[in-house]
């Protein structure tokens, strides 16, 4: 598939493990899913950090975000911040945070299991300049379930 550079930067990785390289099972997936660097053990409905032992160098001007894979949910597995942030300036290892709330005491996450997916998305980054009063709209300051069920 030959995507144009300018909408595919390049993303500066180091790896723990060669093996454990991002990848994306089909060429045009938005995601690149991310493996458990280790077994790890999710205690019931306690909150756990899972290692990739992947650290990322992303352009300014970009953010990463790691989102579930879909097939956590089948296993009574959440992402306890529903989305990770990865900031252009973060260079530490990846971790999930993810958190078990089936019927069993815990889960095993076994070492090179698929736990995430990596997203690297395009951003703006405004300037916030503050204004005693904001324009007006036919909604207003309407917020949750203003607008209908």
């Amino acid at each position: 598939m030959n995507v144009p550079e300018y909408l595919c930067p390049r993303i500066y990785i180091q790896l723990e493990n060669p093996n454990n390289i991002p990848f994306r099972a089909n060429p045009s997936d938005a995601g690149a899913d991310l493996c458990a660097k280790e077994d790890t053990y999710l205690l019931k409905n306690t909150r756990t950090l899972v290692k990739t032992g992947v650290r990322i160098e992303i352009p300014v001007g970009y953010v990463g975000l790691l989102v579930p894979r879909s097939s956590l949910s089948k296993h009574n597995i959440i992402m306890t911040n529903s989305v990770g942030v990865i900031d252009a300036s973060y260079r530490g290892e990846i971790m999930a945070s993810l958190m078990y709330i089936g019927e069993l005491p815990e889960y095993t996450i076994y070492k090179d299991e698929r736990i995430v997916q990596l997203l690297i998305m395009p951003i703006i980054l405004p300037g916030f300049i503050p204004i005693s009063k904001l324009s007006e709209t036919p909604r207003g300051a309407g917020g949750f379930g203003s607008t209908g069920k």
